[in-house]
């Protein structure tokens, strides 16, 4: 019989859903320091640090009372998540990270060629490079090769025309085409971009 062993985690987890407060503050009290410590390292402010750290614990008990947690043994990397998202929340809300409202047909990929990022708008890059990664996933397949070559390899359009064996206009008539495909994707699963 091959039974997976439960963790010490995934048992104080159970305990505290079954009504033992004393299991989440262990938990807490375990990884505390991990938390908190990434939560500074991203927004370099302590009573920032500290209201995000407490979010995501309130986040996490409500998650566990209603019965929703099913990361079986991955308590930490789950927690994990949850401050990262809550994060990434913050900067989106604020002043300093204004909605994304893009004119040209270029515009909406801008932020990936920024050089001057600070700790606020490198976390921001990340997380919206890593959401663009999964909705370009929905663009035709010739769209979606030019994208990305363009974007991610910074192709020029002569190397993608010969790369793909097309003349260049029809390179950037598939550039086009992806773009205007991809600002109704990111509409439809309405994806804030900030710049």
């Amino acid at each position: 019989m091959n039974r997976t062993p439960i963790s010490s985690e995934a048992i104080l987890v159970k305990q505290y859903i079954d009504g033992d407060e004393k299991s989440l503050s262990t938990l807490i009290n375990r990884h505390q320091q991990k938390i908190f410590s990434f939560i500074f390292s991203k927004v370099y402010d302590k009573d920032l640090a500290e209201d995000i750290f407490q979010d995501t614990f309130i986040k996490v008990i409500r998650t566990l009372k209603r019965g929703k947690y099913n990361e079986e043994g991955k308590f930490l990397p789950w927690v994990m998540r949850i401050a990262h998202n809550l994060v990434i929340d913050h900067f989106r809300k604020s002043n300093r990270m204004p909605k994304f409202e893009g004119k040209g047909d270029f515009e909406i990929l801008d932020f990936m060629t920024d050089g001057d990022l600070n700790a606020e708008r490198q976390i921001i890059k990340t997380q919206i490079e890593t959401d663009l990664h999964e909705l370009i996933k929905e663009l035709p397949q010739d769209q979606l090769e030019v994208l990305e070559m363009r974007i991610f390899k910074e192709m020029s359009f002569k190397e993608i025309a010969f790369k793909t064996d097309v003349s260049i206009n029809t390179a950037l008539g598939r550039m086009r085409y992806a773009l205007i495909n991809l600002r109704k994707i990111i509409e439809k699963h309405q994806v804030v971009l900030t710049n």
